[in-house]
């Protein structure tokens, strides 16, 4: 069953890649287009931090975590540096954690 999954899954990829080559031109420079295809990546990499911060198995769990990143969150919408983000939501989240309940 796992390699019927692997090898579903490489055809998939491989007729979406197909399929990309495939569209005309003029689809591709289509200004809206282009402006929602560059907000995809933020997309997708903002749904898994999300999934990776709130869930827990098939739970939601507000926890240390959640907190974590809503201050990081915080920090990069201030244009802090990078380290800096990190180091603030790791504190954040480690601070909380040792709060005793």
């Amino acid at each position: 069953m796992t390699w019927l999954a692997v090898l579903g899954t490489a055809v998939g990829c491989y007729a979406l890649k197909l399929a990309g080559w495939s569209l005309p031109a003029r689809w591709l420079e289509n200004e809206r287009l282009r402006e929602a295809a560059a907000l995809l990546p933020l997309a997708l990499l903002a749904a898994l931090v999300v999934v990776q911060t709130l869930g827990v198995g098939r739970a939601l769990s507000l926890d240390a975590r959640a907190a974590g990143v809503l201050v990081g969150g915080i920090a990069a919408w201030r244009r802090a540096p990078f380290i800096v983000v990190v180091l603030v939501a790791a504190v954040t989240a480690a601070a909380l954690r040792a709060v005793p309940r």
